[in-house]
């Protein structure tokens, strides 16, 4: 009889171990519980204990969990799949954000090596007017590169300006240079005729309609990239909901109530929970996709005249020929200038540098250092092949996660939600909220209203990007092949004398105003200040510094190579 009662006594010890094991299993829970800091050592139970206060990690056995410990653990859950999800965008969003940051310092470095090209036109052709002109093309640059970081500047505006300060000293210098020491009057009487006669043709029309084409593309292409880290920052920091956050708690840590500490989810269980969870950010994939593909058909729109690169190293170009074209048209200018603001008073010249035919040759600049990394275009070409990658990101995230992080390998056993089995038999959803009515581990209400917010952004820039979502313009293809032909015109030939009006030239006039409004009203301002939560540091620019010495305020932001995540 005695050996009997010893050994139902045996019996039932080990059905008390078969659940949870020994006070040993709870010794090594607590060594996890304070190795990875989910809270501190006294929430644990020295031993087993019945779990009947648990909400999410139920068990038929005694438990090493107490409520305590059980919404510690749902913390924890919650902070390790935002670590991954940031983890996980971490090198999209460095490649965005370095990119920003380089096509910004190229834009710089263009800015520099074209306002360099016009100033030594300037000083290789007329000389005698170089001093005089370098205010002016300063000004002209700088105004430039205020309007490719954001300001609303009339492109055609600061491009007339330009040739109403440099009419004076062509006239003094070029058309009319047998006396020297011209009044200011007479000089400021030039300068106001400067829109009226047109002294140099069609060039400044010519001019600002490329400085806006070409300017306006590279800004999109800017703002897009903005965009694409907002996008992945917002999903950095999904809020994830109850339900969510009681199936992470499940698939995480509820193994370790049990002992489990070693234990990973079965695969398609995982799945289940990360497309639940995930769900809202699935739905951004189409838009994404789209974004991607937008932003290589903007970099394929961007040549000729919308090649930033190509007009911007040009511009000392259609200076000359301006130039050129007003000292050709110099007697009717003469005749014009003297008819209007009479005979200028001033002093003999006592040496006077007249720049005759030797101007219609091509003399060559000094040269200067390229960006790093070569043309726009190729920096392009290099980021979009990378960012090609990540086409399908937000589509296959939930499965990348489970498959890289979170599930098991182990063909033999995995742990199913309740206890660790040889593979999971419930049915596996699809991606996208429609999917989530069926899956049996998460519960999905409906979209996140935050998602919804930045798959609206999505839509209108790839709308712009498109050239689908241009105020009262239409598409950039319909500016770019619209109606009346710049080249060849800008050249502004005409003899007669009371201003050229022609249609030719109104016809380019009415086509620089139109892209002008486009580029004030289709974009907002490239941001200037990113938020702490982009995960990178700001300074200032050389070139913001540069911009505000001529009265301009602006901000200008660099993003650095390197992400905080």
């Amino acid at each position: 009889m005695d050996a009997l009662w010893v050994r139902c006594v045996f019996l039932l010890a080990c059905c008390c171990a078969s659940g949870l094991g020994s006070a040993n299993k709870c010794d090594e829970v607590r060594k996890v519980f304070q190795l990875r800091q989910i809270g501190p050592s006294h929430l644990l139970p020295s031993n087993p204990r019945p779990g009947s206060d648990l909400q999410v990690c139920v068990s038929k056995n005694s438990t090493c969990c107490t409520k305590k410990m059980e919404e510690r653990y749902q913390v924890a859950a919650r902070r390790d799949i935002q670590n991954l999800l940031q983890t996980s965008s971490s090198s999209l969003k460095f490649l965005i954000a370095r990119n920003v940051a380089a096509f910004q310092e190229s834009f710089e470095a263009l800015l520099w090596q074209a306002e360099n090209y016009t100033t030594t036109l300037f000083q290789d052709l007329y000389h005698s007017m170089a001093d005089q002109a370098a205010g002016p093309v300063r000004e002209l640059f700088t105004d430039i590169s205020l309007f490719l970081l954001g300001s609303e500047f009339s492109v055609d505006e600061l491009v007339q300006r330009f040739f109403d300060a440099l009419f004076p000293l062509v006239y003094d210098h070029l058309i009319s240079p047998s006396l020297s020491g011209v009044s200011l009057g007479h000089a400021e009487c030039v300068r106001s005729l400067s829109r009226s006669v047109r002294p140099f043709g069609g060039v400044p029309g010519h001019l600002a309609d490329q400085i806006a084409r070409s300017g306006v593309s590279g800004k999109l292409l800017l703002q897009a990239l903005h965009l694409g880290i907002e996008v992945i920052n917002t999903t950095d920091h999904l809020q994830l909901s109850r339900e969510c956050r009681r199936a992470l708690l499940k698939m995480h840590y509820c193994p370790h109530c049990q002992g489990l500490t070693q234990s990973k989810p079965c695969m398609g269980y995982c799945i289940n929970v990360m497309r639940g969870c995930l769900a809202s950010m699935a739905e951004i994939d189409i838009h994404w996709r789209e974004f991607v593909r937008s932003l290589e058909g903007l970099s394929a729109r961007m040549h000729g005249p919308q090649d930033l690169e190509q007009v911007l190293l040009g511009i000392h170009r259609l200076v000359r020929d301006a130039v050129r074209h007003a000292q050709e048209n110099g007697p009717r200018l003469s005749a014009q200038v003297y008819k209007l603001c009479g005979p200028p008073s001033r002093k003999p010249a006592q040496s006077v540098s007249i720049q005759h035919s030797s101007s219609r040759e091509s003399i060559p600049l000094k040269a200067s250092v390229r960006a790093p990394g070569g043309s726009l275009a190729n920096r392009r070409k290099d980021f979009l092949s990378s960012l090609r990658l990540y086409l399908t990101y937000y589509g296959g995230l939930a499965d990348q996660l489970c498959a890289s992080d979170l599930a098991s390998n182990d063909a033999l056993s995995c742990w199913n939600g309740t206890e660790i089995v040889k593979s999971y038999t419930l049915r596996v959803v699809g991606n996208g909220i429609k999917a989530q009515i069926a899956n049996p581990e998460v519960k999905v209400k409906g979209a996140d209203p935050v998602i919804n917010q930045i798959i609206d952004k999505l839509k209108h820039i790839n709308q712009l990007l498109q050239g689908k979502s241009i105020p009262k313009l239409g598409s950039l293809d319909q500016i770019e092949t619209g109606s009346g032909d710049a080249e060849g015109r800008y050249s502004g030939d005409c003899d007669d004398e009371d201003g050229c009006a022609g249609s030719g030239a109104g016809e380019v006039k009415r086509k620089v105003s139109r892209v002008s409004k486009w580029s004030r009203g289709a974009l907002e301002p490239i941001p200037a200040v990113i938020g702490r939560e982009a995960g990178y540091t700001l300074d200032r620019s050389p070139l913001c510094h540069r911009a505000n010495t001529q009265g301009q305020t602006t901000i200008h932001t660099h993003i650095h190579s390197h992400i905080h995540t």
